[in-house]
């Protein structure tokens, strides 16, 4: 009977060497699940950042449509409003010189530092077509060049 209670107490509990390998495996298992929460963060700020550019390009090309005279002067307006808080009627040009400024003003706002955005006008032959290409770029961490996004437009 001495043996059998001999056995009993040595199945007891874990050994100090048991406690320690299972501290390492779940420590390596909570490192992988660290690095899936970070890179799942990481895209998930370029998934916001895309979607805004969308967004943002949409919303020029909405511009652009409602204001087809403005024409050119999408391509060549500059940041000043010219248009805000005058009481007399706007040109086509100045509310394209103040839709491509609130734009502008909403890049900074919505997408990274550095974000920058443009219009490009193509006449096209005759001037019956007009094109409009609308880029968007922003840095983003992780990723050599800068983030981009065109649309094209065509009236």
């Amino acid at each position: 009977m001495h043996g059998t209670q001999k056995n009993l107490i040595r199945s007891r509990g874990f050994t100090l060497l048991e406690a320690v390998v299972s501290l390492l495996v779940l420590s390596i298992g909570m490192l992988g699940i660290g690095a899936l929460f970070f890179d799942g963060l990481k895209s998930g700020r370029t998934a916001v950042y895309r979607t805004t550019a969308v967004y943002l390009a949409a919303d020029m090309a909405d511009r652009i449509r409602s204001n087809p005279a403005g024409g050119i002067a999408y391509a060549d307006a500059g940041s000043d409003n010219v248009c805000q808080n005058v009481n007399n009627t706007c040109s086509a040009e100045q509310i394209a010189q103040e839709d491509k400024a609130n734009w502008e003003t909403e890049i900074s706002e919505h997408l990274p530092p550095d974000a920058d955005g443009t219009v490009t006008v193509d006449l096209g032959a005759g001037g019956a077509t007009t094109i409009y290409t609308i880029d968007l770029s922003w840095p983003e961490a992780g990723f050599p060049e800068p983030l981009t996004y065109t649309l094209l437009v065509e009236l």
